[in-house]
């Protein structure tokens, strides 16, 4: 490609990464456990259940409400209608109470400008993907958005990331995955590309550093450093 970026693509999870969702969410599952006559949990409780899509955080809350494992909520006759109920709650609450971390708009914009593909890679299911990414104004940033229900398979998988690599027609060793967890980290090696990560979102409650990523940075600023992000890039 004709740009001067050391990366032709860059993939990016989407809660803990670009947007601080966990607020919103945490008010979703409170409002389905109020309903549900179950007492609230707290946001700390949700940020570290974050990461695997909203439906199995949902299914770690109804675990923990009612004392059972989360197999046996799956496979509760149940489930479907508390899913689906706090799926209108998520709806109305999406956009609320969530915002842009640092440095992620005009990063996006940077890159974008530079002729580097941009993709979002998350878990969380594609109907409040695009609400989210609606809601702050990032949807004509991306040019492929893939969610937990878009393919079979979704993180650590990395069906996700051949999928990109495929449509985009770059490169493993030029592609960079940007997320905040393990779970981040995990679909970057399994697809045998680079990953930086981002301290600041939902690692399960445990430091990003121990999740072992190329490089861990303090904002998207770090995409856009020029000279200092190639000589980083070619030393890793």
């Amino acid at each position: 490609m004709a740009h001067s970026h050391p990366f032709d693509a860059v993939l990016f999870d989407l809660d803990g990464t670009l947007v601080e969702t966990a607020p919103e969410i945490a008010d979703a599952v409170n409002d389905t456990l109020t309903a549900l006559g179950h007492a609230p949990v707290a946001q700390q409780q949700v940020d570290d259940w974050i990461g695997h899509g909203t439906r199995e955080l949902l299914v770690k809350a109804l675990a923990q409400a009612l004392g059972i494992s989360p197999a046996a909520v799956r496979a509760s006759a149940s489930f479907a209608a508390i899913e689906a109920e706090f799926g209108q709650h998520y709806k109305a609450r999406c956009g609320t109470r969530s915002h842009l971390y640092p440095k992620v708009r005009e990063s996006l914009e940077a890159l974008r400008a530079a002729g580097v593909k941009l993709a979002v890679v998350t878990n969380k299911e594609g109907r409040y993907t695009q609400t989210v990414l609606d809601v702050h104004g990032l949807t004509p940033l991306f040019d492929r958005v893939i969610s937990g229900d878009t393919l079979p398979v979704k993180k650590p998988d990395p069906a996700a990331v051949d999928d990109c690599l495929q449509r985009f027609g770059v490169a493993r060793e030029r592609t960079l995955f940007v997320g905040d967890s393990s779970i981040d980290v995990a679909t970057a090696r399994n697809a045998g590309i680079a990953v930086w990560a981002l301290p600041y979102g939902y690692n399960m409650g445990q430091p990003i550093e121990a999740c072992g990523p190329d490089r861990v940075i303090p904002d998207l600023s770090a995409l856009t450093t020029g000279m200092a992000l190639r000589s980083d890039a070619a030393a890793a």
